[in-house]
């Protein structure tokens, strides 16, 4: 895997030494709800996540071990999703994370983000090979799944419900709502898991992004000025970390289309 695209952005502001990355930790995670390491050499893993430094988080994650695997998951799955331009090697990290996120999830059940970076991985793989077919191998159940056991295990997890929204407005706009039924989709549990997600966690811009497009799959066009408005406030949003930055950049990137 050698060879990953830098982040394309100035990460002097998102850069934190140990003191100061556990005085915002709290707010660096509101979305996922991951706790503070007691381990030095995994909270410097996710000092580099954060910085943009994918590659190196990823190698850092996974040589701590434990906990360090979900530094190396969210910085593969995150780097994968945004800065991979091959998408045969897209696919290949979405597996990759798919594999160890489970195994993490077998070794420790009661772990949220072992289950959350299980279904987003697998979320990411399926709108990449298409949905429709994507349900055809039933990863539909296994993302929904794995996405209500993080819920169930981190209720105030905003980045779940972001993604549990996101399954039900995807599935509901392309197979309809009648055969979405048959894999447990329904607007209303869409829709009000987009709103849990921005009450958990209001200054999301990937929050405000996945409300707006899971508008106008559930809604139609009617609901155009409301996702332009939050793709607006998305845009408007100010980045906390490198990730963060390049949520804002698609929200600004939406904004122009």
């Amino acid at each position: 895997m050698a060879g990953w695209t830098a982040f394309p952005y100035d990460s002097a502001a998102y850069t934190y030494d140990a003191a100061t990355l556990k005085k915002k930790w709290a707010a660096l995670h509101a979305g996922d709800a991951e706790p503070l390491p007691k381990d030095g050499r995994v909270l410097a893993a996710w000092a580099l996540f954060h910085a943009g430094e994918f590659r190196k988080a990823f190698d850092a994650g996974l040589q701590a071990g434990g906990a360090g695997l979900t530094v190396a998951n969210k910085a593969q799955a995150i780097y994968a999703n945004y800065l991979e331009r091959s998408e045969k090697t897209r696919l290949a990290m979405f597996q990759e994370v798919v594999a160890r996120a489970q195994a993490q999830a077998v070794a420790e059940p009661r772990n949220p983000n072992a289950h959350y970076w299980l279904a987003y991985a697998l979320g990411r793989y399926s709108q990449s090979i298409s949905v429709a077919k994507a349900l055809a191998q039933g990863l539909g159940s296994r993302i929904k799944m794995a996405l209500e056991t993080t819920i169930a295990l981190a209720p105030g997890h905003a980045d779940a419900h972001i993604a549990l929204g996101t399954f039900h407005a995807e599935v509901i706009d392309k197979i309809g709502s009648l055969l979405g039924r048959t894999q447990g989709a329904s607007k209303d549990a869409g829709l009000e898991n987009f709103r849990q997600a921005l009450h958990l966690n209001p200054n999301s811009a990937i929050a405000m992004v996945e409300y707006a497009n899971g508008l106008v799959m559930l809604e139609g066009e009617k609901r155009m000025k409301q996702a332009e408005k939050l793709y607006a406030d998305a845009a408007a949003c100010e980045a906390a970390d490198a990730m963060e930055r390049l949520d804002v950049e698609m929200a600004k990137e939406e904004l122009e289309d």
